[in-house]
């Protein structure tokens, strides 16, 4: 399986500096990663949303070792959350956020994660649009959740990410389903034991499918995170049964991959959002993204060669 080699590949700093090293990376990354600084995502956030998207930002960088970093990131978001200000696109350009990068792994770690945290969703408010909550590893979510159970007492808007391959997930949607909270459905792109985890592929896809059938008959905001075409119909499918209007659910895709079905789709009427990663710390977040799914392989290759 490709999946865990490319996971354990992301921890490697002998393989980050092989793949950083070479030739090609700069161009296969320029593709997927919106750009470095927050200067770079203006332009695109612009294009974009000009065609009709919606985006979720991601200042990616996860190795935080100090709090000083941990306050950085929160600084980055700040930034980004002014200069979306005066472009006044509301919900049209929210954030994700993970809370690796506010400090969740150090010495008292969920408190120093919401303390840097509650600022960027209070400056999100503000210019009337949200945050939400990414999944990690299975050993950081049920801190996760109580951060986004905290910061919806007062920001209710606030969502979160659950993970279709964890066994807990199905409990998971069910609570969430059941109290009106914004709920981004993806596979899951950590490598996680058996133990706690779907390994196969075809387990992992009919967990997805329960989930979203539980996200879609609640009472929540279902965020339906995929590229395969098969997921992307059924969840249609599954919207239509449960009588959602194209407002009350929406579909998510990561920037650079099946950019054709983010037009189609929006074309369509359906909301449709463009994950959008940007920074200079763009490795561990790269080689996930190959690891998710073999097909993801395939998906970097060909847009090597098409603009498609």
């Amino acid at each position: 399986m490709l999946g865990p080699v490319i996971l354990a590949a992301s921890r490697s700093d002998r393989m980050r500096r092989l793949v950083s090293a070479a030739p090609v990376t700069k161009q296969v990354v320029d593709r997927f990663i919106a750009g470095e600084g927050v200067d770079d995502v203006v332009p695109v956030i612009r294009e974009l949303t000009g065609q009709g998207l919606e985006l979720t930002m991601d200042v990616v960088g996860e190795d935080i070792t100090n709090p000083a970093q941990a306050a950085a990131a929160r600084d980055a978001y700040l930034e980004l959350i002014d200069r979306l200000k005066p472009l006044e696109l509301g919900t049209r350009a929210e954030m994700s956020v993970k809370l690796s990068m506010f400090g969740q792994a150090l010495d008292g770690g969920h408190e120093l994660a919401l303390a840097n945290v509650r600022p960027v969703v209070e400056a999100a408010a503000e210019i009337g649009t949200t945050v939400t909550l990414d999944a990690e590893d299975h050993t950081t979510l049920d801190s996760m959740f109580a951060i986004h159970e905290e910061l919806r007492k007062d920001f209710p808007q606030t969502g979160c990410v659950i993970q279709a391959y964890l066994f807990r997930t199905e409990a998971d949607a069910r609570r969430l389903a059941a109290n009106g909270s914004r709920v981004r459905l993806v596979k899951g792109a950590y490598k996680e034991p058996g133990s706690v985890a779907y390994l196969d592929e075809h387990e992992i896809d009919r967990a997805y499918v329960r989930v979203l059938r539980t996200l879609m008959e609640g009472e929540g905001y279902p965020m339906i995170g995929s590229h395969d075409p098969r997921l992307i119909a059924i969840g249609q499918e599954l919207a239509h049964r449960a009588g959602r209007k194209l407002d009350e659910y929406e579909f998510q895709m990561l920037y650079g991959i099946r950019t054709e079905e983010h037009l189609r789709l929006a074309a369509e009427g359906h909301r449709m959002r463009v994950y959008t990663a940007y920074g200079t710390d763009w490795y561990g977040y790269f080689m996930r993204r190959l690891a998710e799914k073999p097909a993801n392989l395939r998906f970097f290759a060909r847009s090597m060669l098409t603009k498609g």
